[in-house]
């Protein structure tokens, strides 16, 4: 027969959600892990990555529920935001993928002048200071920095920036496809008949 039926349709709904809520655990375990052990000082990295998390997980929960018991307003406004969501992560992973070398110099520049916080864990992780230049009047939280021994930061960011663009482009376009698989079967399952009602109910 295939996955053509409701209980099929429905299983296959929860299953999916079930990931989401997985992988949204795991972004805010993550996150909070990385604070608390110090390996990321600043609260607006922190922040975005848990509320990014805790917004899955409430859409992976509203899509849950919505499969479990086949309410048609949860699937329609849940079927609505994975739609919108699937739009934005394709775009933005399109943009990782596609980024030229200048364009990924710059957003690192941008992003390095935007953060001081950001600025000291890079620093301490790839014991470096500075941008493009080490400055001896500034401070800096580098084991090299006493020693007079740094080289600046932008060159040992940029030999792993295009990797790590690469790999977040191609996870996030991975995901994006499962969500439009997502819109599909929720559309499908809102219009499939459950067989355990009234026969004569239309749904």
């Amino acid at each position: 027969m295939g996955c053509a039926g409701f209980t099929c349709s429905k299983h296959s709904l929860c299953a999916l959600n079930i990931l989401y809520v997985m992988v949204s655990l795991l972004m805010i375990g993550i996150a909070a892990w990385g604070k608390w052990f110090g390996l990321v000082s600043s609260f607006q990295v922190v922040g975005g990555i848990i509320s990014v998390g805790v917004f899955l997980f409430f859409v992976a929960l509203a899509g849950l529920i919505g499969a479990m018991k086949h309410h048609q307003v949860l699937l329609f406004f849940y079927m609505i935001i994975l739609f919108m969501v699937f739009i934005v992560q394709f775009s933005v992973s399109s943009a990782c993928l596609a980024i030229n070398r200048e364009q990924q110099d710059h957003l690192l520049e941008v992003g390095w002048n935007n953060s001081q916080s950001t600025q000291r864990d890079v620093e301490k992780s790839l014991n470096c200071c500075g941008f493009k230049q080490v400055d001896p009047n500034a401070t800096c939280d580098a084991a090299c920095f006493p020693n007079h021994s740094c080289l600046p930061c932008a060159g040992k960011i940029q030999e792993h920036a295009g990797e790590v663009l690469h790999f977040v482009g191609g996870i996030g376009l991975f995901f994006s496809f499962t969500e439009i698989v997502g819109v599909w079967l929720t559309y499908r399952y809102r219009n499939q008949k459950d067989p355990r009602a009234n026969p004569s109910a239309f749904l």
